[in-house]
This record gives structure tokens, C-alpha cells and sequence, in this order.
């Protein structure tokens, strides 16, 4: 059996000449890259739909959903560093589990959950959308696809480049929201509304939003399948995931705060486009540019996914894991253009077939599989290099990391759990 190769610890994996992908990424354009990946919809578009299961307490939900995924992003970071390469929970899984075929499946549900993710936020574009000019839905979905997909084989530096401008966007409007919305709110609020559950019935209403809360914080782990395009990853990856990750949670949080304190319950689960409804109160224009900047944010968001998935394809055709054509990279470009067009048209079937909701909840539930499965092969990786001699800083640091995989990999499972017994009472 072929398995993946870990990168030799004494040499820089950013030297390997046997990636064809151009190492063109530094940490500032990396953090923004998973900026982008988790900013989008999941604050966007869903803060509401999670209002409807949590009420008061959607900011509790976005904690929870928060530190579920941290666990599995301190994972992440210790396995992009084992393993820098694309394809990555791939790549995890089977050296965790010794199977390839694990490998292949969970490389396969990867690129499935990009695909699902960027259907969800096309179906939240054209819910905002909606508001500037009516136009068929097939019409929007296919053509702003089509564009997004002529970006994504364009170039990776152009690529993010161009998704880094547009997450700087995104959070100037969430930071909009922040401000006007916020400073609108009584200087005494009830915090405890917001954060303390009064019964363990509400708290399965905050378990249930914290399940979709959790699509808010799905990204991350995109970050890992560009790492043959990262500059020095050892370093980089490990800083670029918890910087994008502390970033997106911080403004989450805050603005669910802003949000359930801002409109009804009732008016803020209903709507489509919820931090429009939110600003227009305070003056027309704002919410039109939230609006604006809502377009940006859901744009951004496809085009990272996409960008994801085609990488993901590309890394296991490399590692000869997938049909060999996904390897096949533009000498121009220097992207993987057969991937890339294959995942936008798969993206664009989706998109027309299945509302935005169910989206989300797919790709959340999914995702969380995933994540079982890394943060348990990150714990098998360490038992199978317990025994290796190591330097002693390094074996400190596996010390203080070696609870987080299992204590992930649970947390990921009770989620799991929660959502399954809630569906099976409705």
C-alpha cells in the first residue's frame, strides 16, 4: 500500500519540489483565506435560523459551536504540521487508521461538504439579492457560479487575493452591524437572556442552534488542503488557523448578542436576510449596504470552497487516491482547472435542489464526522510515535496536546448525538 509521507521534521516543507502548486501564500493572506472561509452565510444568512431554535440564547450557541470546534482545530494544527500536505484530512485519516480506503471516503466527504457548503451560500445570495433586483433563481445561481468558477482557475496568489479584499469586506459589515445596531441597544442589558438557560428543555434549543452555529465555523479546516501553496507551513498553517478561527468567533458571538436584542424573535428567525433587517431601522441606507456587503460575504465564501474542493481532488489524485485527470494543473495558471469545473457544475445541481437550511444541516452534520475522525487519528498518530525518540520541546509539547484529539473527537460525537435524538423526537 502507498501511504502519504510525512514531511522529514529536519526539512522545511516548503522546500519539497515535488508539488507542481506555487508556494506564493504568507501568513496575512492565509488568516484572511480562512477569514473568508468561515465568514459568509453562517452569520449572514443563519444567525436567525439559529434564534429560531435557541431564542435569547443564540450567543450560546455560537460558544458552544466555538469551543466544539477549537478542540478540533488545535488538531488540525498539530496534524498540517505532521503531514503538509493537500488533501489533508485524507491524508489524516489513513495514516491514523492505516487504511487507505478510510482515506478515500473521508477525501471524498471533504469534497462533498465544499460542495453542499457552496450550494448553501448561493441559495443565501440570492436571498439577498432578492432585495435589489428580481431575477430567476436558476438564472443567479448559474451565473454567478460560472464567474466564481472562472476566478477559482485563474490563479491561487490572484484567487485569494481577490477573496482577501473581500473578507476585508465582510468584516467592515459585521463591524457596521457592531456599531450602529449595538449603539443603538440600552446601556442595561439582561446578559443573562443571553447566556444562562433557564431549563435543560431550553438547553436542547441552544444544542440544537449550536448545531447550526456550527456551519458558521466551517473553514478551517479548508485552510490545510492549500498548504502545498503555503509559504514555510509549519510555521504558518498552525498561526493562519487559530488567528482566522479566534477572529470569526469573537465577531460571531457579538453579533448574535446584537442581533437577538435588535429584533423580535419572531422577525429575526422569519428572515432571509437578517443584518438588513437588523440595520434598516437606524437608517435606510445602512441596511442597503449591509446588503451590499452581504453579496461580497456570500460571493467570498463560494469561491474559497470551491477553491477547497478542487485542491482536495487534486491532492488525492496526486497521491493516486482519486481518477488521475483531478491532478492535471494548467501550466499557465498553475491550478487544477479539470477539479475546479467539475466541483462548480456538481455545486450548481445542488444549489438548484435543495433549500438553504437543509444545506447547512448537511454539510454541519457531515463535517462533524470528519472532525470525529481527524481529532481519533490525531490520537492514533501520537500512540504510533510515542515511542520515537523525540527533542524535548516537542515531547513537552505533545504532552500538553495529547487530551485534545479524544476530548474533540467527543465533543464532535455529542453534537452528532444531540442533533439525531432531537430529530428523532420531532
Amino acid at each position: 500500500m502507498q501511504n502519504f509521507k510525512p514531511t522529514p521534521k529536519t526539512q522545511d516543507p516548503s522546500s519539497a519540489k515535488d508539488s507542481p502548486l506555487a508556494r506564493k501564500i504568507g501568513l496575512p493572506l492565509l488568516t484572511l483565506y480562512g477569514l473568508g472561509t468561515m465568514l459568509g452565510a453562517g452569520i449572514y444568512v443563519l444567525v436567525g435560523k439559529v434564534a429560531a431554535y435557541a431564542g435569547m440564547l443564540a450567543p450560546l450557541s455560537f460558544i458552544v459551536a466555538a469551543i466544539i470546534a477549537y478542540v478540533t482545530a488545535l488538531s488540525y494544527c498539530e496534524l498540517v504540521s505532521r503531514f503538509p500536505q493537500s488533501a489533508g484530512e485524507a491524508c489524516y485519516v489513513e495514516q491514523g487508521f492505516q487504511r487507505r480506503y478510510y482515506g478515500i471516503i473521508v477525501g471524498y466527504l471533504v469534497v462533498f461538504t465544499g460542495i453542499v457548503s457552496s450550494a448553501t451560500l448561493i441559495n443565501g445570495f440570492v436571498g439577498y439579492l432578492a432585495h435589489f433586483v428580481e431575477i430567476p433563481r436558476h438564472v443567479s445561481i448559474s451565473v454567478m457560479l460560472l464567474l466564481l468558477g472562472l476566478i477559482a482557475v485563474w490563479g491561487i496568489a490572484e484567487s485569494l487575493w481577490l477573496a482577501a479584499v473581500l473578507t476585508v469586506i465582510e468584516v467592515f459589515g459585521l463591524l457596521l452591524v457592531i456599531t450602529i445596531a449595538g449603539s443603538a441597544l440600552p446601556t442595561s442589558l439582561d446578559l443573562q437572556q443571553a447566556f444562562i438557560p433557564e431549563s435543560t428543555l431550553v438547553l436542547g434549543g441552544v444544542l440544537s442552534g449550536a448545531f447550526l452555529a456550527f456551519y458558521a465555523f466551517i473553514g478551517f479546516e479548508d485552510m490545510v488542503n492549500i498548504v502545498e501553496e503555503v509559504k514555510s507551513p509549519s510555521k504558518t498553517m498552525p498561526r493562519g488557523i487559530i488567528l482566522a478561527f479566534i477572529s470569526a468567533s469573537l465577531l460571531y458571538v457579538v453579533v448574535a448578542l446584537v442581533a437577538v436584542f435588535s429584533l423580535p424573535l419572531e422577525q429575526l428567525a422569519a428572515s432571509d436576510a437578517p443584518l438588513k433587517d437588523i440595520l434598516s431601522p437606524h437608517h435606510p441606507m445602512a441596511g442597503t449596504l449591509i446588503s451590499v456587503i452581504s453579496l461580497f460575504a456570500i460571493l467570498n465564501g463560494i469561491l474559497v470552497q470551491i477553491i477547497m474542493a478542487a485542491r482536495v481532488l487534486y491532492g488525492m489524485a496526486h497521491q493516486e487516491r482519486a481518477p488521475a485527470f483531478f491532478a492535471k494543473v494548467n501550466s499557465k495558471t498553475q491550478t487544477p482547472i479539470i477539479a475546479t469545473i467539475i466541483i462548480t457544475v456538481i455545486v450548481c445541481f445542488f444549489a438548484l435542489w435543495l433549500p438553504l437550511v437543509t444545506l447547512a444541516k448537511t454539510t454541519s452534520f457531515i463535517i462533524l464526522i470528519i472532525f470525529a475522525l481527524v481529532n481519533l487519528s490525531l490520537w492514533r498518530v501520537q500512540r504510533q510515535t510515542a515511542k520515537e525518540e523525540l527533542k524535548d520541546k516537542a515531547r513537552d509539547k505533545a504532552k500538553k496536546r495529547k487530551g485534545w484529539p479524544i476530548t474533540g473527537a467527543l465533543l464532535c460525537l455529542f453534537l452528532l448525538g444531540v442533533q439525531i435524538f432531537s430529530y428523532l423526537l420531532a
